[in-house]
């Protein structure tokens, strides 16, 4: 008998996963932090910086409030195995999951109605933008990623030509980071989609960010690049809090994936100091 994925299981992890997220720094990011503090001169600038970061985590945590201000939209990517039965409704209560965690964690609400016609506060930090992912096996896990307006402000989609290569995503990965990353409140996690289409990049982008920080890439091909691409990162000095100093991004993780033969789809999304997401193994 098919096993069946069930849309209250789905609401309730995602009110849990906004709650926690909300007021705890990620497990992995803290420890890339707490390394990258090691190795920074103790009395820089940026060894302070790298301080309060940790100091504001021991805080949010103790005391139950929000790590930043900026509560960030919510998304929910549930990965769902191919062997399991999915009913059509099965994201129909996330929004009311939203708004009570929004309301009970007294967290900022940040969505409007319309981007362009109507931009009033809908109130309740709904709707959370959510996608269904098919993946091998019957297993099933959620993902819920709080994104602050800074960080995804300070990302972008650039269409290369085909023959610009790794060298052209280099660059624009540079120059997005010499442009943004002091809007984006580093040190950062570069998320590097490269592939797909126009509209799917972004999404390899931001699936990049759920990796563990600093967790090496499928193939050696990947890992060498986003060690080559993080050192030329952080030798733009621009450092925590953009005050100068290293490290400015503590990892990049790239996610590629086929392309058309005349494309070379790029996107950069940011993760900034207070990475807020929660990954739930369901089923």
């Amino acid at each position: 008998m098919t096993q069946e994925l069930n849309a209250q299981v789905v609401t309730e992890a995602v009110y849990s996963a906004i709650r926690h997220s909300a007021v705890t720094l990620r497990p992995d990011f803290r420890r890339a932090v707490e390394g990258a503090r090691a190795q920074t001169e103790p009395a820089s600038r940026a060894a302070g910086v790298l301080d309060r970061i940790l100091e504001n985590a021991r805080i949010a945590e103790a005391d139950g409030v929000p790590l930043c201000q900026d509560t960030g939209s919510v998304w929910v990517c549930l990965e769902v195995g191919e062997q399991l039965a999915v009913p059509g409704n099965i994201f129909s209560s996330v929004d009311d999951a939203v708004a009570r965690a929004y309301t009970d964690g007294r967290l900022r609400m940040s969505l409007v109605r319309d981007a362009l016609f109507d931009r009033a506060n809908t109130g309740d930090n709904t709707p959370a933008f959510c996608e269904l992912k098919l993946v091998p096996g019957a297993g099933a896990t959620l993902h819920v990623l709080l994104k602050g307006g800074g960080s995804d402000n300070a990302s972008r989609v650039v269409m290369l030509p085909p023959g610009a290569g790794a060298a052209g995503v280099r660059q624009v990965v540079l120059d997005c980071v010499r442009e943004k990353a002091a809007n984006a409140c580093p040190p950062l996690v570069i998320g590097l989609g490269v592939g797909a289409t126009f509209d799917k990049v972004a999404g390899l982008a931001k699936h990049a960010l759920l990796r563990e920080v600093g967790s090496a890439a499928a193939s050696a091909e990947a890992a060498a690049f986003e060690e080559e691409l993080l050192a030329e990162v952080n030798a733009l000095g621009i450092g925590p809090a953009a005050l100068g100093g290293a490290p400015t991004a503590l990892a990049v993780h790239l996610e590629t994936a086929p392309c058309h033969i005349a494309a070379l789809p790029v996107a950069v999304n940011m993760g900034c100091c207070a990475m807020r997401s929660a990954s739930v193994r369901l089923i």
